[in-house]
């Protein structure tokens, strides 16, 4: 089963946090996290995967956000690209069968395209207006959920200002797995709010089978 939580760990939001956030997340039980860290250059970017790597061996499946080349020569247990990125299929020409590769989707054309791909998971957003991404998209709300729920079997993971307080009903509107970003990072305990998370991801899972 697709995790229910997917933290993305901002390099901008976390600042000097971002590895102790890395690690909370991990002990409180958190299975996938992404990095994202669009003003490094690649050999910080490298340097810092290669330390979350090992912070998160086999306890967090952890994730790129855009470099499939650094996800590549680093070892990360995946790669996530956007559509100004490369495509995924290119992405996992590069990075092999054995990992993850997840698209972003904002609109149901690219939606559609991304189901025809090899991609692991499709991400759908924003849900709610954010903050947490410049030039972000126009929201696409709740109904785009369901209505792409009944166009894939691929896991759907909804982004965009989810918070504890809205996403019950995200996963009610058929997403596998939402991504939070500034509500955990922006936490004064990311670890005790994860879990509030996952206790909820688990009583919707609970009550819809």
């Amino acid at each position: 089963m697709f995790p229910s939580l997917y933290a993305i760990l901002d390099a901008e939001l976390a600042g000097e946090r971002c590895f102790s956030i890395a690690e909370n997340l991990a002990s409180s039980g958190v299975e996938i996290i992404q990095y994202r860290n669009k003003a490094a250059s690649s050999r910080l970017l490298y340097g810092e995967c290669s330390r979350l790597i090992e912070l998160l061996r086999g306890r967090s499946r952890f994730i790129v956000n855009d470099r499939a080349d650094v996800a590549a020569l680093c070892g990360a247990d995946g790669v996530h690209v956007g559509q100004e990125d490369i495509a995924a299929e290119d992405a996992r020409a590069m990075y092999g069968p054995e990992r993850w590769v997840g698209v972003s989707t904002h609109n149901l054309t690219q939606f559609k395209s991304a189901i025809q791909t090899s991609a692991d998971y499709i991400a759908v957003g924003p849900i709610f207006p954010t903050a947490s991404k410049k030039n972000s998209d126009p929201v696409v709300g709740l109904d785009f959920v369901r209505r792409v729920r009944a166009l894939a079997s691929k896991p759907i993971v909804a982004i965009g200002g989810i918070t504890l307080e809205n996403a019950a009903e995200v996963f009610r509107a058929g997403a596998d797995s939402i991504a939070v970003i500034r509500d955990l990072i922006g936490s004064p305990d990311p670890a005790s709010r994860a879990r509030q998370f996952l206790k909820l991801a688990s009583e919707i899972r609970h009550s819809q089978n």
